[in-house]
């Protein structure tokens, strides 16, 4: 037995920043952020909302999808690496919230960016145990940015759930295979007590990012025995525009497979939203039989390469809940002091 996708949901904050206006507060010049990042605008999370909130909005839509009752569900599994509490899961919060069962496995997982895509595995394999039936996976992140650095003009905020099956009368896209690639690259770190997360320069690019998501890529198609031209559609990790479409280009991907994949331009890095939501924006335009490789990463440093075949499922399935693309038209663009209000950081920039 095979583990699948049987129902996928999103969620984005409808107010979003422009990375122009992020420019301006801080005097940097517009056309080289914009030049340097490949992002118009990013998404920013209201007064109430949070990594919770946010995932009980994409669970419900994924559910919905999935055409199964809440009740069915054997897990519930949520990467993250910024719930609102330091100590109190965000998986047992959904269990009431979204009316599972109470004798089903509930955890938090965190891995940087990556975390909801292991979960997702370790749910895949499960389900072909014949352990599980069906499992829900959640990526939910409302990312932590210092104002006037770089992450300033990046992060953002996002869920991401999936539900996974192995009934493929329900399944909409087939886990083909997997292949994870990890090791200890210090590339990006929070301590404990931090309110922001740190970048070391010199590891974030080569060593870290390219290197796991190339790694992780290659060794999935060597493990299948398939090639780029196998692939009808690529996502990757995205904390950026450009290494996503850099490692495209690297792996001999042309850059069109790539394209339809890529939600930071519009909505900024999700982070373990990120890759997962480029595959639901993918979901909503592949066809039957479709491949489509889908490669998370997760600073510290690791990464984990999916292929997955999309079934005849998927044409009904994407009409069943709110559509990623439609979410991303549905938009208030705030300024600069909206946006430190909405997170929270406003006493925190006028008493640095």
């Amino acid at each position: 037995m095979r583990a699948g996708i049987a129902g996928w949901g999103t969620y984005i904050p409808r107010f979003r920043i422009s990375t122009r206006e992020i420019a301006r507060v801080w005097g940097d010049d517009p056309l080289r952020i914009r030049d340097l990042y490949l992002i118009d605008e990013k998404t920013v999370e209201n007064y109430d909302e949070d990594a919770v909130t946010m995932a009980v909005e994409a669970a419900r839509r994924a559910l919905a999808r999935a055409e199964i009752s809440p009740r069915d569900v054997d897990c519930v599994f949520v990467g993250t690496e910024s719930k609102p509490y330091a100590v109190k899961p965000v998986a047992s919060i959904l269990i009431d919230a979204l009316g599972l069962r109470y004798d089903v496995q509930a955890v938090d997982a965190e891995f940087a960016c990556k975390a909801a895509s292991d979960m997702m595995l370790l749910t895949a394999l499960a389900i072909e145990a014949g352990r599980y039936k069906h499992g829900l996976v959640v990526g939910s992140d409302a990312s932590q940015g210092e104002p006037g650095e770089h992450l300033d003009y990046s992060a953002s905020a996002g869920a991401v759930a999936y539900v996974l099956t192995g009934d493929r009368e329900k399944m909409c896209a087939e886990i083909e295979g997997f292949y994870s690639y990890c090791s200890d690259t210090p590339d990006f770190w929070r301590r404990d007590g931090s309110p922001f997360p740190v970048h070391g320069e010199g590891f974030t690019g080569e060593p870290a990012y390219f290197r796991h998501i190339i790694a992780a890529a290659r060794g999935l198609m060597e493990k299948l025995g398939l090639k780029p031209n196998d692939f009808d559609y690529v996502v990757f990790h995205q904390p950026n525009t450009r290494f996503p479409l850099r490692v495209a280009s690297v792996l001999g991907f042309p850059i069109d497979k790539a394209k339809p994949g890529i939600v930071v331009d519009r909505i900024g890095n999700t982070y373990n939203a990120s890759a997962l939501l480029g595959l639901a924006k993918v979901l909503e335009i592949a066809k039957p039989g479709s491949r489509i490789l889908v490669v998370t990463y997760g600073s510290g440093a690791g990464s984990n390469a999916i292929s997955l075949v999309v079934t005849d499922k998927i044409e009904h399935k994407r009409e069943l809940a709110d559509k990623l693309s439609e979410q991303l038209e549905k938009k208030i663009l705030i300024d600069y002091s909206m946006n430190l209000r909405f997170r929270k950081l406003i006493k925190m920039l006028h008493s640095g």
